[in-house]
């Protein structure tokens, strides 16, 4: 997985090679010899439906709601602590992710862009860092690693 910050843009770019078969979603031979022999597998109905649980988890990850906590019997704490604000999806699609030993891989290719940020003004590491923690939590949940 790779963040990919944009220069001089409130935003950075992820992408997520396919690291294993995922069978659930009838992706079995991941490794190709081509970028086209990808093109094939990235217009896949498994693809598809790859991308929209993406969707899902992502918009999930974005917002973020506070967690809650049981503490004890009747007694729930909530933390209060400000979170930050909502990051935009600008972008998820399929993506030809080459690897060192000359072969290809689908993967996902993820835009994240601050709406509250400055233009032209980069994102600052707190944002970066968050960002690729969504990036990570993304990976595990959909089991792509």
């Amino acid at each position: 997985m790779r963040v990919i910050p944009d220069e001089n843009q409130p935003s950075a770019a992820i992408e997520i090679p396919l690291g294993k078969p995922l069978p659930d979603y009838d992706l079995e031979q991941l490794e190709q010899p081509t970028p086209r022999d990808v093109d094939g597998i990235l217009v896949t109905q498994g693809f598809r439906d790859l991308i929209d649980d993406a969707r899902g988890i992502l918009t999930e990850l974005i917002a973020a709601p506070p967690p809650e906590h049981h503490v004890g019997k009747d007694v729930l704490e909530i933390d209060m602590a400000p979170r930050p604000h909502p990051l935009e999806i600008t972008q998820l699609t399929g993506a030809i992710c080459p690897s060192e030993d000359e072969v290809y891989r689908p993967g996902l290719w993820i835009v994240l862009r601050d709406p509250a940020a400055r233009p032209k003004s980069s994102l600052p590491e707190p944002t970066l860092r968050r960002i690729s923690g969504i990036a990570a939590e993304l990976v595990k949940r959909l089991q792509l690693a």
